[in-house]
């Protein structure tokens, strides 16, 4: 029986739970996870206080209910799978380096801030700032995958220095901002002012965008990643589209202000096969 912490008391004001990753339970027993600290607001607290505790980790963890707010679960989890059935909040897996973290739900902001590696896979939407760098900080994710199969909010990828983030509706604003490397998919639409002081990277959107003057058209081909990437999210659930995969694409460079080699790839949707 898999290990499973149900929520049967919901906070009343933001928890931070970074106890509540798969390193942290994998070997412990129902009492020694029931014990675990949390804050709650600024009042310490225990695991037990708001969940029961069932089972043992054999491979992942469960966790049930609405834990819209509960912050930074899954935060530096490095094995292991972590399930959330209900929505997540903010700092989902930041700083994540392994391992695989499934919300089936929503997500709030910050999901993967400065990630290194693994896998956040939400059936949902996700907030503001995925993938990015913290406040006053300058490197957001390094590695691993983002896959949201809703929509994104706003900063997208900020400051993202590698790594894969997919998202299977619309992406806000400044997708992409001051982004170093990397690949950004949006299989909807780009918000205003996408890749602002992008130096280098891949922003993808199959619907047209309004790009900024800083990005210049180079040429119409068709990318051989591309298509392993659109094949690759297609096997993990991703509604994409055969259009997609053989379509062409019209390739601007930018961001001008930086060195001019990032990409933004829009479908050229006159030419769909």
């Amino acid at each position: 029986m898999s290990l499973t912490l149900a929520l049967r008391v919901a906070p009343q004001v933001p928890m931070e739970a970074e106890a509540l990753t798969f390193d942290r339970v994998a070997d412990l027993s129902e009492s020694d996870i029931a014990a675990l600290p949390l804050l709650h607001g600024n009042e310490k607290a225990a695991v037990g206080d708001f969940f029961k505790v069932s089972g043992r980790a054999n491979g992942e963890v469960h966790l049930e209910g609405d834990l819209g707010r509960v912050k930074y679960l899954g935060a530096g989890m490095s094995r292991g799978r972590l399930v959330i059935h209900g929505n997540a909040g903010m700092h989902l897996g930041s700083a994540m380096i392994g391992g695989e973290i499934l919300v089936k739900g929503n997500a709030g902001d910050w999901v993967g801030p400065e990630m290194l590696g693994g896998r956040i896979i939400i059936t949902g939407n996700a907030g503001h700032m995925v993938g990015s760098a913290h406040r006053g900080g300058t490197i957001g994710m390094r590695g691993g995958e983002i896959i949201i199969h809703g929509n994104a909010g706003n900063e997208t990828g900020n400051g993202m220095r590698n790594g894969l983030i997919a998202i299977g509706g619309n992406s806000g604003d400044f997708t992409g901002v001051n982004m170093r490397a990397g690949t950004i998919m949006a299989l909807g639409g780009l918000g205003w002012r996408s890749g602002a002081g992008m130096v280098r990277g891949s922003i993808v959107s199959m619907q047209p965008a309004e790009l900024l003057p800083t990005f210049s058209y180079d040429c119409d081909y068709r990318p051989v990643y591309l298509r392993l990437y659109l094949l690759y999210l297609r096997e993990l659930g991703m509604a994409v589209e055969d259009a997609w995969i053989e379509g062409e694409y019209r390739r601007y460079s930018g961001d001008s202000v930086e060195l001019n080699r990032g990409e933004i790839l829009l479908l050229n949707r006159q030419k769909l096969s």
